[in-house]
């Protein structure tokens, strides 16, 4: 891959981290809030358990995409980056455009979702 090929994933891989961390840190203070609130009767303790649930289910899916990032960037960093982890071969362009922290190339992935 290319130098400039690089630059482009790895500035999309950062401003994307950047993202999920600003919104991790905005959903944490929302749960903050939420908990600090008084709540009169069982409707409001329902609506905030509900609100809590989604936001947290929010968090967790992308602390995961934040992981998957941190790792694709230590991949760029050591010239690893855009080879399956799986065939070794090359991970397609557009594949990465699409999920530029992708890890397996297409046919892998299809393997590794089955297997799971």
């Amino acid at each position: 891959m290319q130098d400039s090929e690089l630059n482009y994933f790895k500035e999309i891989l950062e401003s994307r981290k950047a993202q999920i961390l600003k919104n991790i840190s905005g959903v944490n203070d929302e749960l903050d809030q939420l908990n600090s609130l008084e709540l009169n009767d069982e409707g409001d303790h329902a609506a905030v358990n509900n609100n809590s649930m989604v936001e947290s289910a929010i968090v967790s899916q992308q602390e995961q995409e934040l992981r998957e990032i941190n790792v694709v960037l230590g991949k760029i960093a050591a010239g690893d980056y855009g080879v399956c982890e799986m065939c070794e071969d090359p991970i397609g362009f557009q594949r990465l455009k699409v999920k530029p922290h992708a890890i397996y190339c297409i046919d892998c992935r299809e393997i590794v979702e089955k297997s799971n």
